[in-house]
């Protein structure tokens, strides 16, 4: 027997900390590969809180956020080495005009 579709699930937005009904959410998986579902659990985003991210790919953002102890480096710190790092990997930032 199929299970009961009338069900609601609630999930948290792993943003905002709201508890949405699950139709209501979207899928966010922090290695960028939603669709291969095999074995996999999924966080999710409220709509706004999704609509409000970057959509732009993340290539080697992983494993740069690792490599420079993001989670347990203080802030200012961090950034500071995050900017070297980017300029060092893909050339100085500039503000267009």
């Amino acid at each position: 027997m199929w299970p009961s579709t009338s069900r609601t699930e609630t999930v948290t937005c792993l943003a905002c900390g709201d508890r949405i009904a699950r139709s209501m959410a979207r899928e966010y998986d922090k290695h960028g590969d939603r669709w291969d579902r095999e074995e996999k659990v999924f966080e999710y985003l409220c709509k706004s809180c999704h609509g409000d991210l970057c959509h732009h790919p993340r290539t080697e953002l992983e494993d740069l956020l690792v490599e420079l102890d993001a989670g347990n480096t203080a802030r200012e710190p961090f950034l500071s080495r995050y900017l070297e790092a980017i300029e060092e990997r893909y050339g100085t930032l500039e503000e267009e005009s």
